[in-house]
């Protein structure tokens, strides 16, 4: 399972079209406004009933600039007021959606993420972990897997320091590309000493585990260019590294309208990066968990996809399957018992229903016995690049080859280009197949269509 992926520029180039990133089955294309508060209570309640930890996520939405390439859900802002009022509206969300969980499920994941959460200062970030603790059940033994999303431009050594005494033991940071013509044309100037520096503090005080995310296809990037990059990262030598694809959608997201098409890397300028980046990764001792994620051998990441436990949520690839997760926050997407949701996404909504003493749910899905078996099938395939058919029949009590013949009839295709095996219904992924793992996942998803493929990013 840890071969190296075969790089085939004339297949990526063929099987390169839009499709989901699965970190859902479905995907929060099918959630929808009919699921309301009452529903979410309801899987709550399921939820108790099968009982087993949780995972918290917080969206704090506050950046102090806008990086043209970025696509999340945020609030750009140098008013570091406007922090407080949301913050209160959070603690609001906190006691109605702890109320619906029992006090004796253990927090075996806790994430921020954002937007910038250390935007908060020192004493809001406090006294939002304090609240937690008041309403979950926080590990005080450094056992969980509490994470925080970094930008190194809006932290410090004593920043770190106070974060790994609130109970942190893990951290991503932002980095993208340090190339200055780079940084200048996506508007985020961030000097590799301050990144450096961050790294060096969180080994410091005792971070369990330190990522550094990246971006290919942004302006004026080159394979020359970002092998610099690469090299400085493999130097500090993080944990784990996402290297992820930037989709330039600027009819969707409004900052992406400041970077010129004209300077973006050509489609295959981009496979060049990629590929580049690949080989020097994993000649680097880096595996390829799978699409865009890379981690040392050593990791849990790495560890779970040898011993058949790895998992995809929300956050990307994750190693607790069994946590139910509690998203507080604008926008922020949970998943509940058998439910995905979302909440609103402005400030003033959220408020609004929170002042009502509503829970403030925009839309979700709530998923059927189709549903959960697909999402078997694609979690199995994207996360361990193979699958047992006949242990996913038994498990959901259907004939593999019969319920999925039409679905095993059109991997032909793949099979043809050699990216996987079938034989009976085991599905095997091979080496050149796994960066096109997503295209193979979507002939198993019974909701994506011609029309709502043009509402994903391209696979590679």
């Amino acid at each position: 399972m840890q071969a190296n992926p075969i790089f085939d520029a004339d297949l990526i180039r063929r099987y390169d079209k839009a499709g989901p990133r699965y970190t859902s089955y479905p995907t929060a294309v099918q959630f929808h406004g009919g699921f309301d508060e009452d529903q979410y209570r309801q899987q709550a309640a399921l939820s108790n009933a099968r009982g087993g930890p949780l995972s918290l996520y917080f969206h704090i939405p506050f950046c102090d600039t806008v990086c043209f390439y970025c696509a999340c859900n945020k609030v750009v802002t140098k008013i570091r007021a406007k922090a407080q009022p949301y913050l209160d509206d959070v603690y609001r969300e906190m006691a109605l959606q702890s109320a619906l969980f029992d006090r004796d499920r253990p927090v075996e994941q806790l994430h921020w993420g954002g937007g910038t959460p250390t935007f908060l200062s020192v004493e809001q970030m406090r006294e939002l972990m304090a609240r937690t603790g008041e309403h979950f059940q926080l590990k005080t033994d450094d056992t969980g897997e509490y994470s925080i999303e970094i930008d190194p431009r809006e932290a410090d050594a004593r920043t770190v320091a106070v974060l790994r005494e609130l109970g942190f033991n893990r951290m991503s940071l932002g980095v993208q590309d340090f190339d200055p013509k780079v940084q200048k044309a996506v508007n985020r100037i961030q000097s590799e000493a301050e990144t450096l520096a961050v790294l060096q503090a969180a080994r410091d005080e005792g971070f369990h585990g330190i990522s550094i995310d990246l971006i290919y296809g942004l302006p004026f990037q080159t394979v020359d260019s970002f092998l610099r990059t690469l090299d400085r990262v493999i130097e500090a030598s993080p944990d784990r590294l996402s290297v992820f694809n930037y989709a330039h959608l600027p009819t969707r997201f409004m900052p992406q309208r400041r970077i010129k098409d004209e300077e973006l890397p050509t489609p295959a300028a981009k496979l060049s990066i990629l590929e580049s980046t690949i080989h020097h990764l994993t000649s680097a001792g880096y595996v390829l968990i799978g699409m865009d994620h890379f981690a040392k051998p050593d990791d849990p990441l790495a560890r779970a996809q040898r011993e058949g436990s790895l998992y995809r949520n929300f956050q990307g690839y994750a190693t607790h399957a069994e946590c139910d997760l509690v998203a507080m926050g604008v926008s922020s997407i949970g998943q509940v018992g058998d439910a995905f949701s979302q909440n609103v996404k402005d400030l003033e909504t959220y408020h609004a229903m929170l002042a009502e003493g509503r829970l403030p749910i925009e839309r979700g899905f709530v998923v059927n016995d189709d549903d959960k078996l697909r999402r078997a099938v694609i979690t199995d395939l994207i996360c361990h690049f193979e699958l047992d058919g006949d242990a996913i029949g038994e498990r959901f009590g259907v004939d593999f080859g019969d319920y999925f013949a039409t679905e095993l009839e059109n991997l032909e295709p793949f099979i043809d280009d050699g990216l996987l095996t079938l034989e009976g219904s085991r599905i095997r992924v091979l080496p050149v197949g796994r960066l096109m793992i997503r295209n193979i996942c979507m002939t198993f998803d019974r909701y994506l269509d011609t029309s709502g493929e043009r509402r994903f990013s391209r696979t590679l």
